[in-house]
């Protein structure tokens, strides 16, 4: 037995998924059956399945989330991309799913519950050791050197400018 708790987002991306699925399947079959109706819609008949099989797809990858014994399954961006672009077909629910699913993909413990049924560990950026600051230099101050006693230069005088 599994004593490992699922986590909450892992398992409401499994429900959002499932639910999102059986939408799918009859917002295909709605969409198949009306293009059916008219010439063109024969004609258009392969794009009004797309969502079916979308919805087939999804309906398989949550029942892999939600088996007792976790297989291996990885966070699926592309099935929620595909969710995301069912909007053309008017389906705004898949595309609210899709949308959650991408930022619940990128949360911390579903990332590392995937890793875990994986077998992978999750590579955490090694800290960079920073150097200790080296001590700042002794400046000793720099005495004036004593004037040589040459008479033979003599001394140059400032002019201020305005006197």
């Amino acid at each position: 037995m599994n004593t490992e708790q699922k986590p909450t987002l892992f398992i409401v991306i499994a429900i959002l998924t499932l639910v999102s699925g059986i939408v799918n399947l009859f917002w295909g079959f709605v969409a198949s059956a009306t293009a059916l109706g008219t010439i063109v819609g024969v004609i258009c008949l392969p794009i009004t399945v797309l969502p079916t099989i979308l919805g087939v797809f999804e309906i398989i990858y949550a029942a892999k989330l939600f088996s007792a014994q976790p297989q291996p399954v990885q966070p699926s961006q592309p099935l929620a991309i595909f969710q995301i672009s069912t909007f053309i077909y008017g389906n705004i629910f898949s595309a609210v799913v899709g949308v959650l699913n991408l930022i619940f993909f990128n949360d911390l413990s579903v990332k590392e519950y995937f890793a875990k049924i994986n077998g992978a560990q999750i590579m955490t950026p090694a800290p960079v050791p920073t150097p200790e600051p080296e001590p700042a230099p002794i400046i000793e101050p720099v005495l004036p050197e004593e004037p040589a006693d040459d008479a033979a230069k003599p001394k140059r005088v400032r002019k201020i400018a305005g006197r």
